[in-house]
């Protein structure tokens, strides 16, 4: 019954959250429905008041300063008018039949530079909106874009890559965060490659039936957004900003400072753990105070644009953290600990296919890549670990692999990162999940096939 409880909750989930009804009731009532049906009811109340909002709650005290740091960034972002400018910028050297590609790349670098991806479609989404707005390339297509550049080549396949997916199995297979190099160029070429080619011709159809951007009435992007008179290399200095502060703050200046004094003050504080966020709040926070500086003579009305930043985090963060907290009662059921079993010990004899379809399917069941990869890592690495030593099969293949799988099916509908995306492009599931499950699952999927398949062909590379 607990099984049967879990799939109940998570389909509903799904097809509620794809039908437009807000995570943020449905996250706990889903999360209700399965302690129930599971046959448990006089769990229901702790369920809820002790595990639903103790992790809803820890998610909140984690990472709401990004979330409400990404808003306020984004929002000035795009009432200083350095959205348009850069949006500009790209046009006049681009041109107008590769604003999808643009808004992939200009992703992919702020990921790939360290970025988080929450702060990246915070800042990304007004220059995104602008240049589809401008070239009449449909606004539903935007989540998608946005997605690709950040959700999937980046952050699982690229060697170096400093994203936690690409970090989380480093410590079970004795790797580093460019583990199998060529094999994730290679995944990370068929996600970027085979998602533009999608996107764009999905855009080129739309248009040729007269298709445009579409009215959006909950957007302030309109006939009257700001156009600043900054060159495209001004208006970007806040994207270097991000970028340049956290590399030097997260690679030289914290790791040579000493924390120890700390220890007295704050015995529960992981400086090597924290720092990470450290340097993306203050890079954040400075690059926030650039635009209101430089552009001190030219805001319209700073206040407003403050308050409609902070504003514009609470909807996001809400949802994600409403989603981790229906994990973490789907993982405190019976049943799971049992899925979880059922999937860890699938094809015992092939590490690299066991490992896919149990991260694959974990980080699907949670919502989270992270979350997914995380139990199956810590429950079988050590096995797994050994499991390839016997077959010969190198450990950055392994490495490789894992974060690839967690990419793959951990943007079903009831995602937490699907939903906050959404949230921020203002746009519906029925709108744009469609485009966004090509980017986010089918192609990814394609490209952990492709690195299993050549992995076990000629090895790690």
């Amino acid at each position: 019954m607990s099984i049967l409880a879990i799939l109940i909750s998570l389909g509903l989930l799904m097809f509620l959250a794809y039908r437009g009804i807000t995570v943020l009731l449905l996250a706990p009532v889903m999360a209700a429905l399965a302690v129930v049906l599971s046959g448990d009811a006089g769990a229901l109340l702790p369920s809820y008041t002790v595990t639903f909002m103790s992790q809803l709650g820890g998610y909140l005290a984690k990472f709401f300063p990004l979330f409400i740091l990404g808003a306020l960034f984004g929002q000035l972002m795009a009432d200083s008018g350095a959205a348009h400018a850069i949006s500009e910028g790209l046009v006049k050297r681009l041109g107008t039949r590769h604003v999808i590609l643009t808004v992939v790349l200009a992703c992919a670098l702020l990921t790939y530079g360290g970025v988080s991806l929450f702060v990246v479609a915070f800042a990304v989404y007004p220059i995104g909106a602008q240049l589809f707005r401008r070239t009449s390339t449909p606004k539903r297509l935007l989540p998608a874009a946005l997605a690709l550049g950040s959700f999937t080549f980046t952050m699982t396949a690229l060697p170096g890559t400093p994203a936690i997916q690409n970090a989380i199995p480093i410590p079970y297979f004795q790797t580093n965060s460019f583990a199998a190099p060529g094999l994730g160029i290679i995944a990370g070429l068929i996600m970027l490659g085979l998602g533009t080619w999608w996107l764009k011709g999905r855009a080129t159809k739309a248009q040729a039936q007269g298709e445009g951007y579409g009215k959006h009435d909950n957007e302030a992007l309109n006939d009257d957004a700001p156009v600043a008179r900054m060159s495209m290399l001004t208006a970007v200095i806040p994207l270097i900003l991000v970028i340049g502060l956290n590399a030097l703050l997260t690679y030289l200046v914290f790791p040579r400072i000493d924390f120890s004094y700390l220890n007295d003050a704050f015995p529960e504080l992981d400086p090597a753990g924290a720092t990470g966020m450290w340097s993306i709040l203050i890079a954040l926070s400075c690059a926030s105070l650039w635009l209101v500086v430089t552009r001190w003579k030219q805001w319209a009305d700073l206040k407003t644009t403050v308050n409609n930043g902070c504003f514009g985090a609470m909807l996001p963060v809400f949802n994600t953290a409403s989603e981790v907290g229906y994990g973490a009662v789907i993982a405190s059921l019976a049943g799971f600990a049992l899925v979880k079993e059922a999937v860890l010990g699938l094809y015992p004899d092939n590490p690299l296919i066991s490992e896919a379809v149990a991260v694959n399917v974990l980080a699907g069941i949670t919502g989270s890549s992270s979350g997914g990869m995380s139990i199956a890592l810590s429950t079988l690495g050590s096995t797994y670990m050994e499991m390839a030593v016997n077959a010969g099969i190198d450990p950055e293949l392994m490495h490789r692999v894992a974060a690839l799988a967690a990419g793959s099916m951990d943007t079903l509908p009831h995602s937490g990162a699907v939903i906050t995306l959404l949230a921020i492009c203002k746009l519906t599931h029925r709108q744009s999940y469609g485009q966004m499950f090509m980017m986010t699952v089918a192609f990814p999927m394609l490209a952990l096939i492709s690195v299993v398949t050549l992995g076990s062909l000629f090895g790690s590379f």
